[in-house]
């Protein structure tokens, strides 16, 4: 007996887990640069650093796999979405490199510590606000007119990408702040668990803003979160959220070490989740669907053996990488 199986919704989902893992790995690296300056200059700021010193750089191997599988296996959205936000991914990609520069000189130069410091925040906050603010530009439509975009160069610079980009910046930073909780101990440590209940009040207060201004944009939203059936799952989303946030501040109130980190993970994945009954099955919303955009059957079919076989070695030694670096770090560093 034969299985058909829909190959363009196999790579929708290796792109989508390929977005997620890139918020596991890189969101709690660009979290803790957007929380730097709350650490004492010193110890505490180098003991933040050294909490991803030996996996920040490979954690970005995600945003290629995402990008990259986006060009390669959905051609169309990938032709639309970027010069829609051509602005946005020129700033992350500058973000990105300030932050890398600024994490190896920082160590070479202590004169000038605190300009790569700076740096350091700059970059870590431009780069997670413009992916905020690319996913909100996403959401709220792109103009499209034979199968091309045609919007203006500004079309992106909105109230809900703003708002957008701000949900993401609190989001990472509270990833960042439990990522430390996790990998120290001490006054850092204790310093953490207080940022950690302030970016979890202020990612929630974001979650909620931009989960009430999403179905407001469009009445297709609209109708997928509150008319039946979908409403049936859909309002499993927010339950799960509250459940999930509830147990979050529980454990951190009980100075729970592990729980927190992977908590916040759930809401992460929970995000993603409302994201994916908001605009399934379109990939450029009310334009594009994911079947409109993909690639060829053989292409997919061709790059999926590729896929097969890098991803699983991408997530060894990744995995490879976190075990061998487990455990507490001190002021020490890796460099």
């Amino acid at each position: 007996m034969s299985v058909n199986v829909d190959l363009t919704t196999v790579w929708a989902f290796i792109i989508a887990f390929g977005v997620f893992a890139y918020v596991v790995m890189d969101g709690f690296d660009l979290g803790i640069g957007i929380l730097f300056p709350t650490f004492r200059v010193g110890e505490g700021r180098n003991r933040a650093m050294n909490a991803i010193a030996p996996v920040w750089d490979g954690n970005e191997t995600w945003l290629v796999l995402g990008g990259g599988g986006l060009f390669a296996a959905f051609p169309l959205a990938y032709a639309i979405i970027l010069p829609a936000t051509y602005p946005l991914i020129i700033a992350m990609l500058l973000g990105l490199v300030f932050r890398g520069v600024a994490f190896e000189f920082r160590w070479r130069d202590p004169g000038h510590r605190k300009y790569w410091d700076a740096a350091f925040f700059g970059g870590s906050l431009v780069a997670a606000l413009t992916q905020g603010m690319i996913l909100g530009a996403v959401l709220q439509g792109i103009e499209v007119t034979d199968r091309a975009y045609a919007g203006s160069w500004w079309d992106w610079l909105t109230p809900y990408t703003l708002l957008t980009g701000l949900g993401v910046v609190t989001g990472y930073a509270l990833l960042g702040a439990c990522w430390l909780i996790w990998k120290l101990d001490g006054s850092a440590q204790d310093h953490a668990y207080a940022v950690a209940k302030k970016a979890l009040l202020a990612t929630l207060i974001m979650l909620g803003a931009v989960s009430l201004y999403t179905p407001l944009l469009d009445g297709e939203y609209w109708r997928r979160w509150f008319e039946a059936p979908g409403i049936y799952f859909a309002s499993q989303v927010p339950l799960l959220t509250a459940i999930i946030a509830v147990l979050l501040y529980r454990s951190l109130a009980k100075r729970r070490e592990v729980a927190p980190f992977w908590l916040s993970l759930g809401l992460f994945l929970l995000g993603m989740a409302g994201l994916g009954v908001s605009i399934w099955p379109y990939v450029v919303p009310d334009a594009v669907t994911i079947w409109d955009a993909a690639a060829p059957e053989r292409s997919q079919v061709f790059m999926l053996v590729g896929v097969a076989i890098t991803m699983p070695l991408i997530i060894a030694y990744t995995g490879w990488a976190y075990w061998v670096f487990r455990g507490k770090v001190g002021t020490e560093g890796y460099h």
